[in-house]
């Protein structure tokens, strides 16, 4: 494998958190703000965010938009992440919200912190519990917290977690 930094080397998005470790004002302020410098197209930043921390009201809502399956285990994470577009072409735009998450998700692997993103969740209705303003649209939760105990996870999710990692190698990666 070629030289990677470890900060992407060891980055992982597990589903076991420790259901008591929580994150800490400085933690969540730097997660925030390494988003905040992911580039832009245009220096347009089309992103928003919402931050809950474990069992305040925000985090319960996002939560409970959570589809049943995710919520199982999202429920130890520290804190839940809504990326959030704010509107315009989104397919132009979702890229940059992207980058903002993948820097997020870098930033809390040199915390020491791990991130899981979701896509399974009720938009609408996150929407509306949230009471978004028109034309923002969530289109990521992110879980992030401490690693928990694996052996907590139902059975099927204990095989992914422990499972060996795998990626799909670089050349078939590569537009022939």
């Amino acid at each position: 494998m070629a030289d990677l930094t470890p900060l992407l080397a060891f980055r992982w998005s597990p589903r076991a958190f420790h259901p008591t470790a929580a994150l800490t004002g400085d933690e969540a302020a730097s997660l925030l703000e390494a988003a905040r410098w992911a580039p832009s197209a245009g220096n347009v930043q089309p992103w928003r965010f919402a931050l809950g921390h474990r069992d305040d009201e925000t985090w319960k809502r996002i939560l409970v938009s959570l589809a049943e399956a995710d919520q199982g285990w999202a429920r130890h994470a520290a804190a839940l992440v809504v990326g959030a577009h704010t509107g315009g072409d989104p397919e132009r735009y979702a890229y940059d919200l992207g980058q903002s998450i993948a820097h997020l998700t870098v930033q809390a692997t040199a915390l020491g912190l791990y991130a899981h993103q979701i896509r399974g969740f009720d938009r609408a209705g996150l929407a509306a519990d949230l009471d978004l303003s028109p034309g923002i649209r969530p289109l990521v939760v992110t879980a992030v917290g401490r690693l928990g105990d694996p052996s907590t996870l139902p059975e099927e999710l204990l095989r992914r977690e422990t499972a060996l990692r795998h990626r799909h190698p670089v050349h078939a990666l590569l537009l022939h």
